[in-house]
């Protein structure tokens, strides 16, 4: 099975933790790691923008000028396209962007992104904070002591508040529960760092 070691708040190596090679150790899977995270970007479009047709905007309703005689194109109203606070031709409207992924590729496309974090050594397993009091000092020392820097993704415990409020004002640190662990906030990041009680539950929910 893969190995990986177990890092202490203060930077310290504590063992070895062995990991499931079904979930740190399988085949990348490029496609459906890209598949997965244009899925999640488009979901969170939201779809509202709106234009107005030549039968939306207001106006209109006669000719602008006579047919023949003046020399100039015929125009049937002033709410056409070519006229200024005329309707828009093909513009957007109100639309879902959301992109069917089936469960089993997103669950797939997880493992692909964990495994390429473990082989590139972007992953670190950190045994739980356990903060007596949220502390952003702290915080900021734990990431210097793993050797952190730049942006990076934490994984936390859902009942682990004090480490949330710890981390949650330092602008390089993304958080996320494990129960919302998804592809892209695995792989957009230059280190993934997990607790040893999230690594629980996302070996329960991906093997």
């Amino acid at each position: 099975m893969a190995q990986i070691k177990l890092k202490d708040a203060a930077g310290a190596t504590l063992g070895e933790l062995e990991l499931a090679d079904a979930i740190f150790a399988a085949p990348v899977r490029a496609d459906l790691v890209h598949a997965a995270v244009v899925a999640q970007l488009a979901a969170k479009r939201t779809g509202t923008h709106s234009t107005l047709d030549r039968g939306q905007v207001s106006g209109g309703g006669r000719k602008p000028y006579r047919q023949k005689g003046t020399g100039r194109a015929r125009q049937g109203t002033n709410r056409a396209p070519q006229f200024a606070g005329g309707g828009v031709v093909f513009g957007p409207h109100p639309r879902s962007y959301a992109i069917k992924v089936n469960k089993k590729e997103v669950k797939l496309a997880m493992r692909s992104a964990l495994s390429a974090k473990k082989a590139d050594g972007e992953l670190i397993l950190v045994e739980d904070f356990a903060f007596e009091k949220p502390s952003t000092k702290q915080a900021v020392k734990s990431l210097d002591a793993l050797g952190v820097t730049g942006r990076c993704t934490l994984v936390l415990a859902d009942d682990d508040v004090n480490s949330y409020l710890s981390f949650r004002n330092i602008p390089t640190v993304r958080i996320i529960s494990a129960r919302e662990s998804n592809t892209y906030d695995f792989v957009d990041n230059k280190k993934l760092i997990i607790t040893k009680s999230a690594l629980s539950y996302i070996e329960e929910v991906l093997n």
